[in-house]
């Protein structure tokens, strides 16, 4: 597989660029595309054909995007974008682009299906500095965009909005709220914020 930056780096960068971005300039958009379903497809396929799959996304997204900005190999099955000076809604056009032709380059017949296969994906997109200034608030935006593109459907893009925070019953054991009291003061931020990031990740870990 081609050398790619990885989530450290999309961390690393996303970071300087926000802590570089001044008042008055353009912002930038970041996006995180993830393969729908791709868990059953390396059932029914093997993690060789996955593996195959996810090598031609790298170079394709990398080659297909290359003028924006820089690509990301987010996780298994995720690609991360940062693309400075291109506001939310060019991104999310580039993106509805690329989501349509991706479905006719990755069509395919694989074993035990006659006809092509479809593969499809879904994306969230945040953008500096409506949805956030430090990497990791854009982080939370575009995931939580992105479940909603997974939960609504699949082969979609949303972007990012502010959500109603909804009040709901909940136990927890008591090392556990000391534990997240001391990291939110040790992170700077609020309890709620990180729970809110930590349940993002168990939705898209069940939901893809």
């Amino acid at each position: 597989m081609m050398a790619l930056f990885d989530k450290d780096v999309l961390e690393r960068d996303l970071g300087e660029t926000a802590a570089a971005f001044k008042g008055g300039e353009a912002g930038f958009s970041i996006a995180i595309l993830d393969v729908d379903l791709f868990g059953r497809f390396n059932e029914d396929f093997g993690d060789a054909q996955g593996d195959g799959v996810m090598e031609r996304l790298c170079e394709n997204a990398a080659a297909a995007f290359g003028e924006l900005g820089r690509t990301y190999r987010y996780g298994g099955d995720a690609l991360g974008m940062l693309w400075p000076k291109v506001e939310k809604e060019q991104a999310l056009l580039r993106l509805e682009e690329y989501r349509i032709r991706f479905k006719r380059i990755f069509a395919g017949t694989f074993e035990g299906h006659a006809a092509p296969y479809a593969l499809t994906f879904s994306a969230g997109v945040a953008a500096c500095p409506e949805d956030g200034g430090t990497a990791r608030e854009l982080l939370l935006r575009a995931s939580e965009a992105l479940y909603r593109a997974k939960v609504s459907g699949r082969d979609k893009i949303c972007l990012s909005r502010e959500e109603k925070m909804v009040t709901k019953t909940s136990h927890y054991l008591q090392g556990q709220l000391m534990g997240l009291r001391r990291l939110a003061e040790r992170e700077g931020y609020s309890e709620a914020t990180l729970l809110r990031e930590a349940l993002n990740d168990v939705l898209r870990k069940y939901n893809a």
